[in-house]
């Protein structure tokens, strides 16, 4: 019952995080020209200063639109989301944002639905007509709905998520959800809070401002920097020798799923991550952090670059805040933790040492997991998708690890790095994460066998992996 209900949680904001990931190259542009040219950003420039507003305005909740239609029903649905995306844009003050996020998957639903009334019902010849009035009718249809009844709607929701935003920063409750955030990050839901949630509402609140401290209450990797550094120093067996290269992926890379496992290893620790967002926080509070745009990946890198002018130091201090109260609260329990070296367990982290070795020759054989530890059914296997919540980051280092396993036994297939929330149908098999295996399975093509990692960069068992994989195609 509780691994179904979190698969289902991880779905729905693995869904809504599916519409803002793609997009996030986007948010960056309109982040660096609000940095660069707004009254108080480090160039200002009236003619430039246009490009801001329409591009919060009409561009952005368009492309969120666009892509939940397209997540529902393909192109079609992407157009059918843009034009009910469009109604509401228009038809209000505000950033629709969160109106976007809703009238694209549901412009797509209503024009899938319509299909699907017709189908088999259309004369041969009359298909294209069809299809194109039909859009036109049902897109014109959805624009007035959303332009007169639908928009004061969102609005209103809007109006009362800033409202709620604008009173947990004004009385110091927002350095608190930390307490609520961390525990979803282990559970591999970051992109799920950071861009399902925190990110709409940062992007409002940034128009108005110029920046956010919204956007730094999931993605300020500094607590979970301290706790990997804590290992690093303070662990013991694999998790002490995983921890720097765990660190350094971190920290630079901004991949927050290498640090996440470390809290697993002894769950008291969490609470280093969880006080130390906290203390970040109100330092942001106090001292006027936040950033013009979505700091994706979590880097510190990231993090400079989408610091608003005279902010760059207060937003790097918060991060070395973040990561001094996490290290001191980890270090702490685990100088306390008397387990003995040789029953210390592995953990999802990575030993540079492993990573290089990846590239030559496989370490210790392990186990690959499979549904109710069944052999896999043979079948022909042309393409294998490496998933994770958002289909970036760990996915893409899992995949190119995957891929260069499945070389060396001389399988030259294609390895993808996709999103579990939007799998191609023609993939013929599919690694995850073993935390988001149920929601993988949920959203795998009827058929296709999934496969569960534990740690996605330990190079003997993305081995194992792939010798699973060749002994199931032969």
């Amino acid at each position: 019952m509780a691994s179904s209900f979190k698969a289902k949680v991880q779905k729905m904001g693995g869904f809504l995080s599916g519409m803002v990931m793609p997009n996030i190259g986007a948010l960056i542009a309109w982040g660096i020209i609000t940095a660069l040219f707004i009254p108080t950003g480090y160039f200002p420039n009236e003619k430039m200063n246009e490009l801001v507003g329409p591009t919060l305005k009409f561009l952005i909740p368009l492309l969120f639109g666009y892509t939940g239609g397209h997540t529902v029903y393909g192109r079609r649905g992407a157009v059918a989301g843009t034009l009910a995306t469009i109604g509401v844009v228009i038809g209000s003050e505000a950033t629709m944002m969160i109106g976007g996020m809703v009238m694209g998957p549901l412009g797509a639903w209503i024009i899938k639905q319509f299909d699907k009334l017709l189908e088999g019902r259309v004369k041969p010849g009359l298909e294209m007509l069809v299809d194109n009035f039909s859009m036109g009718i049902i897109g014109a249809l959805m624009m007035i709905a959303g332009f007169s009844v639908i928009t004061p709607l969102f609005a209103g929701i809007t109006n009362i998520l800033t409202v709620g935003v604008n009173f947990a920063i004004d009385h110091s409750i927002l350095p608190f959800t930390p307490i609520f955030v961390v525990p979803g990050q282990v559970l591999f839901l970051n992109n799920a809070i950071n861009h399902g949630i925190f990110t709409p509402l940062a992007i409002e609140q940034a128009a108005q401002t110029g920046k956010s401290i919204l956007y730094l209450v999931e993605a300020n990797g500094g607590n979970w920097a301290g706790l990997v550094l804590a290992f690093m120093c303070f662990g013991k067996g694999m998790a002490k020798k995983s921890a720097p290269g765990a660190a350094i992926i971190h920290i630079i890379g901004g991949i927050g799923e290498v640090s996440f496992p470390y809290a697993l290893i002894k769950p008291i620790t969490i609470l280093g991550p969880i006080c130390g967002s906290i203390a970040a926080l109100f330092w942001f509070q106090i001292m006027g952090g936040g950033a013009v745009a979505a700091v994706s990946p979590g880097s510190i890198i990231a993090l400079a670059i989408m610091s608003p002018k005279g902010k760059l130091f207060v937003n790097l201090a918060g991060y070395v805040i973040a990561a001094i109260v996490s290290f001191a609260i980890v270090a702490f329990f685990l100088k306390r933790d008397k387990t003995p070296e040789d029953e210390v367990g592995e953990v999802g982290g990575l030993d540079m040492s492993q990573f290089v070795e990846s590239h030559s020759a496989p370490g210790e054989e392990k186990k690959a997991v499979v549904a109710d530890d069944a052999e896999l059914p043979k079948r022909q296997v042309k393409k294998v998708a490496f998933a994770c919540d958002a289909g970036m980051g760990s996915s893409a280092m899992g995949a190119s690890m995957l891929k260069t396993q499945l070389n060396k036994i001389g399988m030259y297939i294609d390895v993808n790095h996709v999103s579990i929330h939007q799998i191609p149908a023609d993939i013929d098999v599919i690694v995850t994460n073993e935390n988001l295996y149920e929601a993988a399975k949920s959203a795998a093509p009827a058929g296709v066998p999934v496969i569960a990692i534990e740690n996605f960069l330990d190079a003997a068992e993305q081995a194992a992996i792939a010798k699973k994989i060749k002994d199931m195609a032969e």
